[in-house]
């Protein structure tokens, strides 16, 4: 992700880089109020309608990082912590001031070393991050979560005629006319060769949630005929595809897990170049569903 004038933003790249367990701490009005823990990795999805005009220049989709927030709410101010807060903040990309205490504009997401966040725990009240309760929710559910809301107002769309709403709303789960056409240009499973209809799953390759219009969801272009296991690693972005057809593996599966999955078998089929029609999906997929 990138800011308006196209310059790469670590806050944004952290996105990318939490991982499942990280504590978060949220800073607002000069204070932290809040602590939670990432619960899965970032998640592609739209931009939230809450927001309004808000960041009007975004992209219509980015990420989602699924946070766990704890009930417990904090009134600790950066500026009355200074003298020992300063020392620990990272030289660069700090997500506070060292000099003043105010928080940096920019820093949407910063990454900060472990004694920050227990000298803020500690100056709440608040048990060290070890002794926190771990995450019940993962991506998938949050997922779940932002899918129905969509599908809810799909339902609801008196602007689209009665069959495009059911054929969206079965487009969420790989049926009906989005599995017809994915079925015409993708008949074989890539990974495993697997041929045999019932056997596989039409994954959308930009996730249905991240699409912007209903005729993404429903194009043919947008989807992959999988295995369920490949399906299941590729929608979670553990698996991703360049535009000649070779798989890609994610650095967050192990070669044992991957092993185990058959991922790296010899008797995977040969790379196909994906069709024209599909590679600007795939870069979507590539750039904001692959965890690299």
């Amino acid at each position: 992700m990138a800011e308006a004038n196209g310059a790469r933003s670590r806050f944004y790249d952290n996105m990318r880089h939490a991982a499942p367990g990280d504590v978060v701490l949220s800073y607002a009005d000069g204070r932290v109020g809040r602590v939670g823990i990432v619960a899965d990795f970032s998640i592609s999805a739209p931009k939230p309608e809450e927001f309004g005009s808000i960041g009007a220049y975004w992209n219509a989709t980015g990420w989602l990082l699924p946070v766990q927030w704890l009930d417990a709410r904090m009134e600790v101010r950066p500026k009355e912590l200074l003298g020992r807060l300063a020392p620990l903040l990272p030289a660069t990309h700090s997500p506070i001031q060292p000099a003043t205490g105010n928080g940096n504009q920019k820093a949407y997401l910063a990454e900060v070393d472990r004694a920050v966040v227990d000298l803020v725990l500690d100056a709440a009240g608040l048990p060290a991050v070890d002794l926190l309760a771990a995450p019940a929710r993962t991506a998938a559910d949050f997922a779940t979560t932002l899918e129905d809301l969509i599908e809810a107002d799909i339902r609801h769309d008196v602007s689209l005629d009665q069959t495009v709403r059911e054929q969206l709303v079965r487009a969420r789960r790989g049926q009906g006319l989005f599995r017809r056409r994915v079925l015409d240009a993708e008949p074989v499973c890539r990974i495993t060769g697997i041929a045999t209809p019932t056997l596989l799953v039409a994954s959308h390759i930009k996730p249905w949630r991240a699409c912007g219009t209903s005729a993404e969801r429903l194009d043919g272009a947008n989807g992959l005929m999988l295995a369920p296991h490949a399906d299941f690693l590729f929608d979670r972005g553990l698996l991703g595809f360049e535009d000649d057809g070779r798989p890609l593996f994610s650095s967050r599966l192990t070669d044992a897990d991957a092993d185990k999955l058959g991922m790296h078998v010899s008797q995977r089929p040969p790379p196909r170049p994906l069709g024209e029609n599909s590679r600007g999906y795939l870069g979507h997929h590539r750039a904001n569903v692959f965890l690299a």
